[in-house]
């Protein structure tokens, strides 16, 4: 009988496999800045151009900031691809924003030919040890058939434990090489279960409790867990706070929601942590935000009871030492919590009232009179802007304004850097609005703070990303001119800003755009920006004076003359 040969599967390059595992792990979206390290690698994004958009960006600090967004955004890894030596140094900055951030990311670099490794050939970097303090993990791939493997590995840690960004190398030479093409299986995150027994320890600690309080981070939460955690706080009655940046955790219309512990934390927020006899601390690393620089609670010993939750590990620990530690993930911890009622809810009723009310108080709380009032700003989006509106933001004073006043419904998202990383906003934004453009996407930025990417705005109308900017022009760095005033007061030195015209730089990209003078102009300028098809900048002509919401250069030097 005549034998039948197996059939022949044809080689392909590596680069080619590579792609097309990305899209078979449910890829959409490759952010990068094209680089001639990985020409085999783009040859396959042509090949998967029907599976996944590339979005090439104008600095790979905007791609890995897109990137980094789409994974906090998404919870999948957001990917991005840089050429080597200069363009993963630029990169850096989304690696150390998705660290800082808990956020899943995978940046992929081109390295130099294996045979030219160890010789400081042309933009030569060993990445191993350059990404190893600022990323999760980092590999460099020599041997083309270990690809799958590496990217099966890489997508797990990504998005397990506590979620993080991983770099990869690519030598060249490897990318070209044909190989054998290997399908592998999605990679799904794996979150550690928090046990039953454990969950009956959690309740049995917070039922001892006379002032207990849960602390929300912003580690690796699904809808399905937070609707738990809201669930769980108002059927017991308990306050909840959440971390740096992590407004969207819970409805903040909540009778439970008491505010946020991060950079700028009102005086209520911290009586409130440091009053607490029992907190829940669930999916947070204890930063130095939402600690007030180490000083909320005793090192490492707590005065108060702690039962600290995590996914990963490592953080259990790693700065106080709880009570109980619990390796658990947080969508797990409050699905087991859930329906739970604790018999002597009752008696911190008062206290729960006592927390809310004093976040109703800063939130209504009135400003000083000014030409352009942000808090009426924020209260005109609230009403125009639909209830699952994506908000983003850099790093700045102006970032205050819609982190305190600015009420997050349930279906409402928020984009921000917990690294306090100046540029992160625009490109956000335009990641946001590519991964769900049918949902209204604002960001909001200062002007120094839209200077440091306002260059994507030409990527996002070439990739037809249509977002709302809101660019607060005061004409200063506001943070470090702050800074300045209350240590140096009237030395300002280095933080003058000499601005272009913001509105004809959006107009040139081919958005909408206009400048706003008076508070009472915003809400019909912002109406004509919802209804643009192309997308929007609005420049909001701030006065110096209000450098922050509830502080004034003048208080500042007034404050500084009398310590002297």
């Amino acid at each position: 009988m005549e034998k039948i040969a197996p059939p022949t599967i044809s080689l392909r390059p590596a680069g080619s496999v590579l792609i097309e595992i990305l899209a078979d792990q449910g890829t959409e979206l490759i952010f990068g800045v094209p680089g001639e390290s990985y020409l085999a690698a783009m040859d396959g994004m042509y090949e998967q151009r029907s599976r996944i958009r590339t979005v090439m960006a104008r600095n790979e600090g905007g791609a890995s900031f897109m990137a980094a967004a789409y994974g906090r955004l998404t919870g999948r890894p957001g990917i991005c691809f840089v050429t080597r030596g200069p363009g993963a140094s630029n990169a850096c900055i989304g690696v150390h924003s998705a660290m800082q951030d808990s956020t899943p990311m995978i940046l992929f670099i081109g390295q130099v030919d294996r045979g030219m490794a160890g010789r400081e050939a042309f933009q030569e970097v060993d990445y191993i040890r350059f990404m190893g303090s600022i990323a999760k993990r980092s590999f460099e791939i020599r041997d083309p058939r270990r690809i799958p493997e590496i990217l099966a590995r890489a997508f797990r840690l990504a998005m397990s434990g506590r979620p993080g960004p991983i770099a990869i190398s690519l030598p060249e030479d490897m990318l070209r090489e044909p190989i054998r093409p290997l399908a592998i299986r999605r990679i799904e995150p794996v979150e550690p279960e928090c046990g039953i027994r454990t969950a009956e320890q959690i309740l049995g600690l917070l039922n001892s409790a006379s002032r207990p309080l849960i602390l929300a981070g912003s580690c690796g939460w699904r809808d399905e867990g937070r609707k738990a955690l809201l669930r769980f706080a108002e059927q017991n009655d308990l306050p909840v706070v959440v971390t740096f940046r992590g407004q969207d955790l819970l409805d903040n219309n909540s009778f439970c929601y008491a505010g946020d512990a991060g950079v700028g934390m009102d005086a209520y927020v911290k009586g409130i942590l440091k009053e607490a006899d029992v907190i829940l601390a669930a999916g947070t690393r204890f930063s130095e935000p939402t600690t007030d620089g180490y000083t909320l609670f005793d090192v490492p010993c707590p005065s108060q009871s702690l039962i600290h939750v995590h996914p990963s590990d490592l953080e259990l620990g790693k700065i106080y030492i709880p009570e109980l530690a619990v390796h658990a993930g947080v969508n797990s911890l409050f699905s087991n919590l859930d329906g739970n009622l604790l018999p002597k809810k009752d008696r911190w009723r008062e206290w729960r009232k006592a927390s809310r009310t004093k976040y109703l108080d800063l939130v209504n709380r009135p400003l000083p009179p000014c030409r352009f009032d942000m808090g009426k700003i924020l209260r005109d989006l609230m009403e125009l802007l639909p209830p699952d509106a994506i908000l983003t933001s850099g790093a700045g004073n102006f970032a205050i304004w819609p982190s305190r006043y600015f009420v997050h419904g349930p279906d409402s998202r928020l984009l921000g850097p917990q690294s306090g990383s100046m540029g992160y906003g625009v490109p956000a934004a335009i990641a946001a609005k590519l991964a769900m453009p049918e949902r209204t996407v604002v960001c909001f930025s200062g002007d120094g703070d839209f200077q440091m990417t306002g260059q994507e705005l030409a990527t996002a109308a070439q990739y037809g990303a249509r977002p709302i900017f809101l660019v607060g022009n005061n004409g200063t760095y506001g943070t470090i001119r702050m800074h300045q005033e209350r240590f140096y007061p009237e030395r300002v030195h280095g933080t003058d800003l000499e601005n272009p015209d913001f509105a004809a730089w959006a107009r040139s990209c081919g958005f909408y755009a206009e400048s706003v003078k008076r508070t009472e102009d915003f809400a019909a300028a912002f109406k004509r920006a919802l209804r643009s098809n192309s997308g929007a900048l609005l420049e909001l002509e701030l006065e110096l004076e209000q450098i922050a919401p509830t502080v004034t250069i003048s208080q500042l030097r007034a404050e500084a003359m009398e310590i002297q």
